[in-house]
């Protein structure tokens, strides 16, 4: 069995293009929720997104790849570029040695509608259309840019997609299967036929305030903001890392993956599901779950999920640890970036072991009695956190977690 450690990360979402930028505003509150700016939303129910912001993606793209490529697998290769560049692994591994677990929730949707909008005008379908839209080609796109010749696996798991992405593979090296993987997960699925899906089904906020549309865990919340990006870290095993020298953020210690076998949107009441997972990734990480505890929270905002969560917490925990603990939901700030969620809420866990800071909550002010524990509201806080947990939970019943401590010398 192989420790598993981080040492590169790489980000792109609504309030930075950066890990940088983006856990700096994250930590001063920002929000980077504002009105739709892609298409005209006068005619919809909704209004408001988590967009990403002044993306470049000549930076990352030659202008002649551009219409190859969907806006998802360009968010993919700019946070992938950012993560192996601040890792500093390229060239220092054997091609078969470094896997790519990408995944997203729902791929090249913006793709995919845009050519039905021109086979219906009667102009030429892309021949791009088919390798734009499909999910699996972030990973495949990924994997040849850095040549990883080794484990190359998309995930779709709805909102818990990264998480898996990520813990998948943590086991895959732990196992022995490649020495470091490029793990994370994109989404730009900010278009008329996704919001408008996502309103039809209620799953959207109606509020018309970017403040306070999204404020997971408050008494007045009615539905999650559409938002977007990517996150990708780099995991590799221990020893590797060590030998070359690199720069560890953290450790992975525990990971699960189950599901609720419920229903098909709403998350089980009892939190059974969400509870197990939750269990198992802390048995597995043998982790002390206490005051020095910090939990990035699913926290979507949606009635359901937030009281389910907090459930999961006190029956995970135990009730007298589940409110000793720092919790808070970046969502708040950055809306639900669906497939890319896991993976930029573990960057925000890894952050917070490296500089003992925990984002805010922002947007909570009248907590609703049924999520009475302490959602870090309003404002960043300092501790000295040991450990950080990440749990998602995704349409189709999915749950997953994620434990990260600091990695110690063997």
């Amino acid at each position: 069995m192989h420790r598993v450690v981080v040492t590169g990360m790489g980000a792109v979402t609504p309030v930075g293009n950066t890990v940088k930028d983006t856990w700096t505003n994250l930590l001063q509150g920002k929000n980077g929720i504002g009105t739709i700016t892609r298409f005209d939303s006068s005619n919809l129910r909704v209004h408001l997104a988590g967009e990403v912001k002044n993306f470049d993606p000549l930076q990352y793209f030659e202008k002649s790849e551009l219409r190859k490529n969907d806006l998802f697998t360009q968010y993919a290769v700019a946070a992938s570029e950012q993560a192996v560049q601040d890792s500093g692994i390229r060239g220092r591994i054997a091609p078969e040695r470094l896997g790519v677990y990408m995944g997203s929730g729902i791929g090249g949707i913006s793709t995919t509608l845009e050519n039905y909008e021109k086979l219906l005008q009667n102009k030429h379908v892309s021949p791009y259309m088919i390798p734009s839209m499909i999910v699996n080609m972030a990973a495949g796109i990924i994997s040849i840019r850095f040549q990883a010749k080794g484990p190359c696996v998309p995930i779709v798991t709805a909102c818990t997609t990264s998480t898996h992405t990520i813990g998948e593979a943590f086991h895959c090296i732990r196992d022995g299967y490649a020495d470091a993987v490029i793990a994370g997960g994109s989404e730009a699925a900010v278009n008329v036929l996704t919001v408008s899906g996502f309103s039809s089904c209620k799953a959207l906020s109606t509020n018309p305030d970017p403040q306070t549309a999204c404020r997971p865990f408050d008494k007045n919340r009615d539905g999650f903001v559409l938002g977007e990006g990517a996150g990708v870290v780099i995991l590799e095993e221990y020893e590797h890392a060590k030998a070359r020298g690199a720069k560890i953020y953290g450790e992975v210690l525990g990971y699960a993956n189950t599901s609720d076998a419920y229903h098909i949107t709403a998350p089980s009441p009892d939190a059974d599901g969400i509870t197990h997972c939750i269990r198992l990734a802390v048995q597995e990480a043998g982790a002390k779950i206490d005051r020095h505890t910090y939990v990035n929270a699913h926290g979507t905002s949606t009635v359901l999920n937030d009281k389910t969560e907090t459930l999961a917490f006190k029956q995970a925990f135990g009730e007298e640890t589940a409110r000793e603990i720092k919790i808070s939901s970046t969502k708040s700030m950055m809306g639900h970036l669906l497939g890319a969620t896991g993976a930029v809420e573990a960057i925000v866990c890894l952050k917070a072991l490296e500089t003992g800071s925990v984002p805010p909550t922002i947007g909570l002010t009248e907590a609703d009695p049924a999520c009475d524990l302490n959602y870090t509201s309003g404002k960043a806080v300092h501790m000295d956190v040991r450990t950080a947990v990440s749990t998602n939970m995704g349409f189709g019943g999915h749950n997953g977690c994620i434990v990260f401590g600091k990695a110690e010398e063997a």
